[in-house]
């Protein structure tokens, strides 16, 4: 049998209520020419036997079980495995509209300096409802600083990759549990070709991922992916020194303002938004003037909060 165009690396951990659905949207692609490589990383529910049912229905799964290792772990296990000539990640709880994999094959075609093809995303509830909110990240002419600002694609689930490049530039960071996906990001659109070119990192202006809203409530989490952040920094400043040096405050600043837009949205305390806030503004003030209107209203909001905890409701 001749190797499938696509791989699709699929890890999965306790994801017995979504995989089926997950499973499904694959096996839904216009594009049949892949693999679906389902990777059981420990699953302590019965995530191992819903992926093995689906393995056993169709020739394209395969499922591999190990024990758990983490999901940066996982994918690289996944790359490692592959056969296809790109790659796909898809998160066990995530889903794919019908035409994904079909759009970016399309898109590899037309470019053959492009590493990574990605798209829009639609969020939807931990529920699965569609929220009709749309990541609105820049698509194209993206650069290396880019991604210390923020993550274009925002979910693995997103990217798909020539497998040349994971050849290149190896996988994921499995020492990080936050922001390993910008690091490898960051370290494919650092890389050159034979050429002496430099790969390109491109997204269509198409919705083609729903992605689950999995947030978690703890303050905790917010100041680990903060921790996170911090090493993708000191990752980063290996491969680009001078670029990380030009961008590192109004970078952070920017990071920070988003754990405090999450803190809010999760119902934190609002002093955790406040404490967010406050040194992305110490960080760099030059916030004020990149997305003004976030900035603002994640002032107002921190803030609105914090006055009406203390009392001061408007009337």
């Amino acid at each position: 049998m001749s190797a499938p165009i696509i791989s699709v690396v699929l890890p999965a951990y306790n994801a017995a209520n979504f995989i089926e659905q997950t499973i499904q949207s694959v096996l839904n692609q216009t594009f049949i020419d892949f693999e679906l490589l389902i990777i059981d990383d420990g699953s302590m529910d019965n995530t191992l036997e819903i992926a093995n049912q689906y393995a056993l229905g169709d020739r394209r799964i395969q499922v591999i079980s190990q024990t758990n290792q983490g999901v940066s772990a996982t994918r690289n296990h996944g790359i490692q495995l592959a056969k296809g000539k790109f790659i796909a990640f898809l998160d066990a709880d995530d889903l794919w509209f019908p035409e994904k994999l079909a759009t970016h094959i399309e898109h590899f075609r037309a470019n053959p300096s492009l590493a990574i093809s990605f798209s829009r995303i639609e969020f939807m509830t931990s529920e699965g409802e569609p929220t009709g909110q749309i990541s609105t990240a820049r698509l194209v002419n993206l650069q290396p600083e880019d991604f210390l600002y923020e993550n274009p694609t925002s979910t693995m689930s997103n990217p798909v990759v020539r497998a040349e490049v994971c050849a290149q530039v190896g996988g994921f960071a499995e020492d990080m549990s936050y922001s390993e996906d910008l690091e490898w990001l960051f370290r494919v659109i650092c890389s050159q070709r034979e050429d002496g070119t430099f790969w390109q990192i491109e997204g269509v202006d198409r919705i083609l991922v729903y992605y689950r809203a999995s947030l978690s409530g703890l303050s905790s989490s917010l100041y680990r992916m903060e921790a996170g952040w911090d090493l993708l920094i000191e990752r980063a400043k290996k491969y680009a020194p001078a670029l990380v040096s030009r961008h590192y405050a109004l970078a952070r600043a920017v990071h920070l303002r988003y754990l405090a837009r999450r803190a809010y949205r999760l119902g934190l305390p609002p002093e955790v938004g406040l404490d967010f806030m406050h040194r992305a503004i110490a960080s760099d003030w030059h916030i004020f003037f990149r997305e003004p209107r976030r900035t603002f209203l994640t002032i107002l909001a921190t803030y609105g909060k914090w006055l009406l905890s203390r009392g001061f409701a408007i009337k």
